[in-house]
């Protein structure tokens, strides 16, 4: 199979942008940070997905991802939106993480009958850590309609009519907002199953007692096996665990 630079085959990228590239809509063509999203799921898509088929191929991150889509001359005489003229790729690129930082995300801290265990999930990747389900809000959706939707697609658990409006812990991470609606007494044996594929690897229960509330807090090392960084998602809002409680009783 002929390879681009020696490197991903022009036949893996070109069946990546038929699936995630070609059926952009038009009136999304033009805006190069939303080709940037489709351009993303293509790579998590190569990296969970082509990779594990295909275990030759190699690894890269998102930036060179883009650049071979970018710069392909074969895929870019299908696809002649995906670069706009003058544009660079970096500099796109560049665009996309600030859009995205500013973008809210939103979910849920789910808690069993005992109030002791919190659900957490684990991206697919292999260096992904554990946090609660949230995701990025939709144009014009409702934060309480984004968390319920994230949820059901991280975990397959249907919050809907367990959701209070009024009852949630908000923070900010790296200047993204992130808000999280508590759900308490969702029974223990509970099956959770995510609707989204290879995007979730792992969902438990984690005791919060053995959760850390900062970033040097050594108690997951010591009683879960896990450094506290596998838990940086979490963290944020395991810190102010008062507060959670304030909520809850």
């Amino acid at each position: 199979m002929e390879t681009k630079r020696g490197e991903i085959p022009n036949g893996v990228l070109d069946d990546l942008c038929s699936r995630f590239i070609l059926h952009i809509p038009s009136e999304e063509r033009d805006n190069a940070i939303r080709v940037c999203f489709q351009i993303e799921l293509a790579h998590w898509f190569y990296l969970d997905f082509c990779m594990q088929n295909s275990p030759g191929l190699p690894q890269c991150g998102i930036r060179d991802f883009a650049k071979y889509l970018l710069n392909d001359p074969v895929l870019f005489s299908h696809c002649p939106f995906l670069l706009p003229q003058g544009e660079d790729v970096q500099k796109v690129l560049e665009q996309w993480k600030e859009y995205k930082m500013g973008v809210p995300t939103y979910g849920a801290i789910i808690l069993d009958e005992t109030l002791d265990n919190a659900l957490l999930v684990q991206g697919y990747l292999a260096k992904s850590g554990w946090g609660f389900p949230k995701g990025k809000v939709n144009e014009d959706e409702a934060p309480h309609d984004c968390a319920v939707r994230e949820v059901l697609e991280e975990t397959g658990f249907d919050i809907r009519d367990r959701i209070c409006k009024d009852t949630y812990i908000e923070q900010k991470i790296t200047d993204q907002l992130a808000r999280l609606y508590i759900i308490p007494a969702v029974p223990k044996d509970t099956k959770f199953n995510p609707k989204t594929r290879k995007e979730i690897r792992n969902i438990e229960w984690f005791p919060v007692e053995k959760l850390p509330c900062h970033r040097n807090d050594m108690t997951p090392k010591s009683k879960l096996g896990l450094a506290p960084n596998k838990f940086f998602m979490a963290i944020p809002f395991f810190t102010y665990s008062s507060e959670l409680c304030g909520h809850i009783w």
